[in-house]
């Protein structure tokens, strides 16, 4: 995957839009600086090990009720005016809720949400995934986990603490952010 940072200088969220409709084949993200951020879609492999990540997500919450998920395609604003799309990410319903149908129907949705997950392909800069999910901390986000695959390595960051780092866990636990949730990283290593 080939990732491209196009600097424009401090677009509008509405021109962030203009852009995104016209290159609907494109991963786009608008960075707090005002960078467009534009990226190839995944190699094969990497979207299986997404699905199955999102796909045991999605089947927590099912259960669960308590909140509502979201896939790659999704871009969030989050406070700072960056528009980010994690790999997958979840937010509790009573924040979701109290968007207006607007905001969650027709836009970039205003909220940073409760947890997500960047899943790193084979062509991320590891420095500059780390430095995302700092930014997603420093906009609210309460817990994230950064998955390489290829090192069999989870970092995991939480709100106000130090990111931790896993090496080759078989199991990743939600805590109390999602509770009773446990991904199987068997369905992520592939």
């Amino acid at each position: 995957m080939t990732t491209l940072a196009i600097k424009i200088p401090r677009i509008t969220h509405e021109k962030f839009w203009e852009i995104c409709q016209a290159n609907q084949g494109l991963r786009l993200e608008l960075t707090a600086a005002g960078e467009v951020i534009a990226m190839s879609p995944t190699y094969s492999w990497t979207g299986k090990q997404n699905s199955g990540l999102t796909a045991q997500l999605w089947n927590w919450n099912d259960s669960a009720g308590n909140g509502v998920v979201f896939d790659s395609s999704c871009g969030f604003t989050l406070p700072n005016g960056a528009v980010r799309s994690p790999d997958a990410s979840w937010i509790v319903n009573e924040r979701w809720n109290s968007l207006t149908e607007e905001q969650q129907r027709y836009q970039f949705s205003p909220i940073a949400p409760d947890f997500v997950v960047e899943l790193r392909s084979s062509s991320d800069d590891l420095a500059t995934l780390q430095a995302k999910m700092q930014e997603y901390l420093d906009n609210g986000v309460q817990l994230g986990w950064l998955i390489d695959p290829t090192q069999r390595r989870v970092e995991i960051y939480r709100l106000g603490q130090s990111s931790e780092i896993l090496e080759s866990p078989t199991i990743v636990s939600g805590e109390d952010i999602l509770p009773g949730f446990e991904l199987k990283l068997n369905k992520v290593w592939g």
